[in-house]
């Protein structure tokens, strides 16, 4: 077992958001691992204008502050995505709200956007170095929650290399109501509006919707010039042969049990060829998971949950097994290999 491996173990001893904090404290004490090779050139990638070194990313929810995306790139990251935030400080749901469910592979969490707010998470995203983004949502208690996106990002303009409105997380009661046709072309219209510059702005969307409300979704963010999808968030759906303990617990599923809905939701997303940039995340734990997510249409890969079980070396494992099957499918780059 390998040191970070040895210490994702112990980690898993402690409850799992006190455990998630200390990891946050560990990495802003410079405890964080390194990665001490250079980066394989088949990864390197460009997407939506974004140079990649690689493109294995940090989903939001782990750096929900922006306090540890240096020591996150330096893991071997190839970029990294902080949030989620909104425009006031909040605390979120009551605790307990993060339930490890470690036979499945898989987390339940019902947190809730907690965070300390745009005005901390500016002043700590003012040191980004690197491909480092922001996630943007509203608070619970907002009465205008797409005007809350707005101030999102106009006080962060010109901070991220890029923004991510997320409006598809299951546990802000009613925030998925968002992605509804009419209340999206809203939204979408007035961040249009609000734009400033060529930071490119991803929206992230549910697992959990039809077929229909997909084409809505890429309807409207074509419509509204966004630059691409993020595919996908936590889901709603419990699927069959969960034996963790805490499997009934309400929140959003993420992790394995995840893989094989969100790479569908993404490769039906991309037979739709709207030219719009897709983000593969849910379930990667493995190189074949992430060149799974490129070849149904992803141009880079997050994830987070794997983490938790793995620990952090689970970052170089994956782009080594990745950029071996590039070459073994005679791929000469990552874009190459994107489907479908």
């Amino acid at each position: 077992m390998s040191l970070s491996a040895l210490g994702a173990a112990a980690l898993r001893r402690l409850e799992a958001e006190t455990a998630h904090d200390l990891t946050i404290r560990a990495l802003s004490a410079g405890l964080g691992p390194r990665q001490r090779t250079p980066e394989d050139p088949i990864l390197a990638t460009t997407v939506a204008g974004l140079s990649l070194p690689n493109p294995i990313g940090l989903a939001a929810g782990f750096d929900k502050n922006a306090e540890v995306h240096a020591p996150l790139l330096r893991a071997g990251f190839g970029w990294a995505e902080c949030g989620t935030v909104t425009p006031q400080p909040q605390h979120g749901n009551p605790r307990p709200r993060l339930f490890r469910l470690a036979e499945d592979g898989a987390v339940i969490n019902r947190l809730g956007f907690n965070n300390a707010g745009l005005d901390a998470f500016a002043g700590n995203l003012s040191r980004v170095s690197g491909v480092v983004g922001a996630n943007l949502g509203a608070n619970k208690d907002s009465e205008d929650r797409a005007g809350d996106y707005v101030t999102g990002l106009r006080r962060l303009a010109g901070v991220p290399a890029y923004f991510t409105v997320n409006i598809s997380s299951p546990n802000t009661p009613g925030l998925r109501a968002l992605q509804s046709r009419d209340a999206l072309d809203d939204l979408l219209g007035r961040l249009r509006e609000a734009r400033t510059g060529s930071t490119p702005l991803f929206l992230k969307i549910a697992p959990d919707l039809s077929e229909p409300e997909l084409r809505d979704v890429v309807d409207s963010a074509v419509g509204h010039a966004l630059d691409g999808l993020i595919v996908s968030n936590t889901t709603l759906d419990r699927p069959d042969g969960l034996r963790g303990a805490e499997r009934t617990e309400a929140g959003g599923l993420s992790g394995a049990p995840l893989f094989k809905r969100a790479t569908q939701v993404l490769r039906t997303v991309a037979e739709m060829h709207s030219g719009l940039t897709l983000i593969g995340v849910g379930g990667v734990a493995s190189g074949a998971d992430a060149y799974a997510k490129l070849r149904a249409g992803a141009s880079a890969i997050q994830l987070y949950t794997a983490l938790i079980y793995a620990g952090p070396g689970l970052v170089g494992r994956i782009k080594r097994d990745l950029a071996a099957r590039l070459r073994a499918d005679g791929f000469a780059s990552v874009a190459e290999a994107v489907g479908p």
